[in-house]
């Protein structure tokens, strides 16, 4: 235990698909927690007992606020009387492909009217190696107080995977790294009564590069197979088949598959800020910058396959009929940032195709100027659809009957592997 006495109270700044899920464990290991977001209308579906996240369900909420120890608000007042604060507000890319640290920034500036003898706090938000030393803590340190001696500064990476069934907050290993070894210590007390292994690195800088490292891994091995697939297509070969073999090896392999392009908040954005970094420093980061273009080429490459498959059944893609099935990021969830579907459908639409959609996760989407609605593909025929192009695999979708109904289907997802012998006539894998 610290000097500082024992964590009792912990606020997450930001109450979004890490900050709720978060705050929960927190609630479970025992402490009072406060949420703070500074959208009234989220803190009011909380209040109310509702959820607007896929994995936290109504019943969760209503289950916290029952404990009487989990509190919403979008005042920081509240802070003046915690004994830490996590931050876990977005990291988006600028428009010209630049780290966004407002919403960061912003956060700390409004707990320095509130930093107090002993507090603790870590910055979740994904970044690049050394945001926490050289942009929160020059602010923190405006009061005049010491770190590691009057308040502690740690970074400690999200790992949250939305959908994921098997792993959580609490069975996923939790790494720590603070600005101080009091720090680190102090950070390890908080995160034990949401995590069942924390992990202590060096410093700050080592726990923000972790992050990286781990999503950067990811985005150069998934387009490493994404050009294999493309190399797989001149040498008619069907890359699904290759990676299923491969992965029988029980050593020095891993799989990894090919698919429309990256979305989601992470992978997508990650490498950029590690690669801007290294910019700074004078350094090409080339194998995040190759894996880059390969990743946000798929879907032009994606479009530019359905030019030829239409093609080869006499059509084309001006004036086609085109549905799109799944527009969000990954299968079960309901975020479509960065998401490949939302590029898809406005190249298609560009090119002059009729472009339907149809998610059960959206049901109504933004393209361009153009707002579409969700194609209720259950109560209307799929046979006027000249495509039907899977890009999300739902597993709401009853992929059998839509490619029965359909007259051809664009697998992007290897979703028809059950069924690509019996249905082979009519279904083009990616």
């Amino acid at each position: 235990m610290s000097n500082e006495g024992k964590i009792e109270k912990v606020a997450v700044l930001g109450m979004g698909y890490v900050g709720v899920p978060l705050a929960i464990e927190f609630l479970k290991g025992g402490l009072q927690v406060w949420g703070i977001d500074k959208d009234p209308e989220k803190i009011s579906i909380l209040n109310s007992g509702g959820s607007y996240l896929d994995d936290i369900s109504d019943t969760d909420v209503r289950n916290a606020l029952a404990t009487n120890r989990f509190y919403l608000t979008d005042e920081y007042g509240v802070l003046s009387r915690v004994d830490a604060v996590c931050i876990c507000v977005p990291t988006p890319l600028t428009k010209l492909q630049e780290p966004d640290l407002s919403y960061v920034i912003e956060a700390v500036d409004n707990i320095v009217p509130y930093l107090h003898k002993g507090m603790l706090v870590v910055l979740e938000s994904t970044t690049y190696p050394g945001t926490t030393e050289e942009v929160v803590l020059p602010r923190l340190s405006r009061t005049g107080m010491v770190v590691g001696q009057d308040f502690h500064l740690a970074f400690s990476p999200e790992r949250y995977d939305p959908g994921n069934k098997k792993f959580g907050i609490r069975n996923t290993p939790k790494v720590v790294g603070g600005v101080t070894s009091q720090c680190t210590t102090r950070a390890i007390e908080l995160y034990k009564y949401a995590v069942d292994t924390v992990v202590p690195v060096s410093n700050a800088r080592t726990a923000e590069m972790v992050k990286l490292l781990e999503n950067t891994f990811r985005a150069v091995n998934i387009a490493l197979v994404n050009e294999m697939t493309m190399i797989c297509e001149r040498l008619n070969i069907d890359i699904w088949e290759v990676i299923e073999s491969a992965k029988t090896k029980p050593f020095g392999f891993m799989p990894f598959y090919p698919g429309p392009g990256l979305g989601g908040h992470c992978i997508p954005v990650d490498p950029v800020y590690l690669s801007w970094k290294m910019k700074t420093l004078n350094y090409e980061a080339r194998f995040i910058e190759l894996a880059r273009s390969i990743n946000s080429s798929m879907p032009r490459y994606i479009v530019e396959k359905v030019g030829d498959i239409l093609n080869s059944v006499g059509k084309t893609i001006r004036g086609s009929n085109i549905l799109i099935l799944g527009v969000t990021y990954k299968r079960d969830v309901s975020d479509i940032r960065e998401s490949p579907a939302i590029d898809v459908i406005s190249m298609l639409t560009n090119k002059g195709a009729e472009v339907s959609y149809s998610d059960p996760h959206i049901h109504r989407l933004k393209v361009n100027d153009s707002i579409l609605d969700s194609f209720p593909i259950q109560e209307r025929g799929l046979g006027n659809f000249d495509l039907i192009i899977i890009v999300t695999d739902h597993s709401s979708f009853d992929i059998e009957w839509i490619v029965k109904e359909g007259a051809l289907i664009f697998d992007t997802r290897n979703a028809t592997k059950d069924i690509y012998e019996k249905y082979r006539n009519k279904i083009i894998k990616l």
